[in-house]
């Protein structure tokens, strides 16, 4: 998925598309393996093999932090499921409970118990 991103360029407005995250792991790869391929011409423009590993290991470090990132979005996904759960139990017992209230109380002392509905 790309997004559409405005960038300034000589005084003018430029389109240009954000790569997702496996296209740029995917690119990064190819381009490290470019360099390390034509490392001698690299080198005489200014790449060194220091900065072809420093490309590598930014690779493999989000490479290991999207793992974490899905693993998170699961892991709230489950929670968020636990929380539904939850919600759904409490409303079935406020629903038992003014029920108990309407059938129970007069309804002046209704509000005592947070019930502003006139039947």
């Amino acid at each position: 998925m790309r997004n559409i991103i405005k960038v300034p360029f000589n005084n003018k407005i430029c389109i240009t598309m954000k790569k997702s995250y496996a296209e740029t792991i995917s690119s990064s790869r190819v381009m490290s393996s470019g360099m390390q391929n034509n490392a001698a011409e690299a080198s005489s423009r200014g790449w060194d093999t220091t900065k072809t590993a420093g490309l590598d290991a930014a690779r493999m470090a989000a490479i290991g932090l999207n793992d974490e990132q899905e693993r998170l979005k699961a892991d709230l996904k489950m929670k968020t499921a636990e929380l539904d759960a939850k919600l759904a139990e409490i409303n079935t017992l406020m629903s038992e409970a003014t029920k108990v209230v309407k059938l129970g109380f007069p309804q002046a002392q209704w509000k005592e118990f947070g019930i502003t509905a006139k039947r």
